[in-house]
């Protein structure tokens, strides 16, 4: 097994420090406003930094959309919030072609944008939206581009899509499609705060004002910092631990351990091992580390294979979750 050795580039030693230090003030102004919450803020930041998309689930109230809306405003690029309901259709995302009057009496189409013209797009309660108007998304995520009457239309960069969900079993949501759940890079789920955090809320949000949150950094320094995460370098041995980690959930695989396959339907695919390592370079890269270790493997592991490890019934009859595989999974293959 092979290991990077010679030295980074001093400018990208510097720039490492530089993004770590942003980071820390990126928090510390997410701090003012979102009490706790910090693994979901650094999740947020590994997809921010690594190009990939978000999925926040968790019951409502919780502060999904206030922590994604204050996360905009602590960066200097645009935002626009999607409402998402059971009528919102397609163009209204997209954006649509209107009839204008020009000079001379003449009319003519102009096309209008909608709001996934935005750096940072908040699709909020995503799955109270049918299949038809999720998939107006897929092509903007993955792409980075939308197509109105046979027109194509470039998203200007960095494009990030942050959605939250409400789990699907209340009523009136619709199941994402299983080709839109993949091109999230994570699922970043959100749980209750601690009773001690629960106080801190309530002491800090019902007062008469907010605190106003400083930019961070802008539209160039969040591209610069995206480029960076790239070079970050990965040991030999850790491809192979996210290769191996990833096949080990495909039950049908000879990898598989024999405990998972009455517990996984299908597991994750060849995106999954991607999403593994651009995330471990950038938690890497936030911490100060210019090089990629075991430990961030291990923790976007997590976010990354829990919406692409489907678990049986047999697994909701024995009260095992998709999130309970992939950290015995991840136990295992470190201990081995």
């Amino acid at each position: 097994m092979s290991t990077p050795t010679s030295p980074p580039p001093q400018d990208d030693v510097a720039a490492i420090d530089e993004l770590r230090q942003v980071y820390a003030q990126l928090t510390q102004e997410l701090g003012k406003i979102i009490v706790g919450q910090q693994k979901v803020i650094e999740q947020l930041s590994i997809c921010l930094f690594a190009r990939g998309h978000a999925l926040l689930m968790g019951v409502p109230g919780l502060a999904k959309t206030l922590l994604i809306s204050r996360l905009a405003e602590t960066l200097s690029l645009s935002f626009s919030r999607i409402q998402f309901t059971p009528d919102l259709m397609p163009m209204d995302i997209t954006g649509t072609d209107i009839l204008q009057e020009l000079p001379g009496g003449k009319r003519a189409f102009e096309f209008a944008k909608g709001p996934v013209f935005a750096n940072i797009v908040l699709a909020d309660e995503i799955n109270r939206a049918p299949a038809k108007t999720q998939a107006a998304m897929l092509e903007a995520m993955q792409e980075h581009r939308v197509t109105v009457a046979g027109r194509t239309y470039t998203l200007e960069s960095p494009f990030f899509v942050l959605a939250t969900q409400n789990p699907i079993e209340q009523e009136g949501t619709y199941p994402l499609p299983e080709a839109q759940l993949d091109r999230f890079m994570f699922m970043i789920g959100v749980d209750y705060p601690t009773r001690e955090e629960e106080i801190a809320i309530a002491r800090s949000t019902t007062g008469l004002t907010l605190p106003r949150l400083e930019h961070v950094l802008d539209g160039a320094k969040v591209l610069a910092f995206q480029d960076l995460v790239r070079r970050v370098p990965v040991p030999d041995h850790l491809y192979e631990f996210a290769v191996d980690l990833v096949r080990r959930t495909r039950p049908n695989s000879g990898e598989a351990p024999a405990w998972l396959k009455p517990l996984v339907g299908w597991g994750a695919g060849p995106r999954a091992v991607q999403y593994l390592i651009l995330g471990a370079k950038a938690r890497a890269a936030l911490h100060g580390s210019y090089m990629v270790r075991l430990e961030d493997v291990m923790e976007v592991a997590e976010p990354v294979l829990r919406h692409r490890v489907m678990t049986t019934f047999t697994a909701e009859s024995e009260g095992v979750s998709s999130r309970d595989v992939t950290k015995r999974l991840v136990d295992e293959l470190s201990r081995a």
